[in-house]
């Protein structure tokens, strides 16, 4: 049995320089900052299928910004948070392992697939997750606060920890996750059964 061990959090990034808050950048004004993007708040931007490979962006913000589809292969996100954006479809997974720590809040990740990342700690608040795939995701003491998490895929995932009490949709198989002091309401205890076929009254 795998023992439970305290995870820690990153802070969201929030204190950026005057120059460093930009808004309403499209793909070039966001490339023209060079490879290595360290405390910038982006602002009503719309980099939607930009090609962000192999870019490394540490403690920046993105608030109500349009990043459906980018590409993110070999890309560093070091401490970064969305906040009220769309990423419908970013394949997470093609992200470097090396200090990836992200934060979601209100977010729409539709399609998005996170599979073998480490993500720890992470607290998804409000967000749209449906048919976003974890495969051989570690989520241990996540947070899916008011979260709809219908078709959302969990298979190998280790969810040791992670608080489901608010969300939403769920489908979840213990014989296939690791969910060792998990934590659901009663009335999420459906989405637990479902392959099962038990009728719950």
């Amino acid at each position: 049995m795998k023992s439970r061990r305290k995870v820690a959090t990153l802070r969201k990034p929030a204190n950026f320089p005057a120059e460093n808050v930009l808004t309403g950048l499209t793909i070039p004004g966001l490339l023209a900052l060079g490879r290595d993007v360290e405390q910038c708040h982006f602002v009503n931007c719309d980099f939607g299928e930009a090609d962000l490979s192999g870019l490394r962006l540490e403690d920046c913000l993105f608030e109500r910004c349009n990043l459906t589809t980018v590409k993110l292969s070999g890309t560093a996100l070091q401490n970064v948070a969305f906040a009220d954006c769309k990423l419908l479809g970013v394949a997470f997974g093609a992200c470097q392992d090396m200090l990836f720590g992200v934060h979601f809040d209100v977010c729409q990740l539709r399609y998005a697939s996170f599979g073998g990342k480490r993500l720890a700690g992470t607290r998804f608040v409000k967000c749209k997750l449906d048919e976003v795939d974890f495969t051989n995701a570690d989520l241990s003491a996540a947070v899916f606060q008011d979260c709809d998490l219908a078709g959302t895929i969990f298979h190998d995932t280790q969810l040791g920890g992670a608080d489901f009490t608010t969300a939403t949709g769920f489908s979840i198989d213990p014989e296939a996750n690791y969910l060792a002091g998990a934590r659901f309401t009663l009335a999420g205890l459906p989405g637990l059964l479902t392959k099962y076929g038990l009728a719950i009254e």
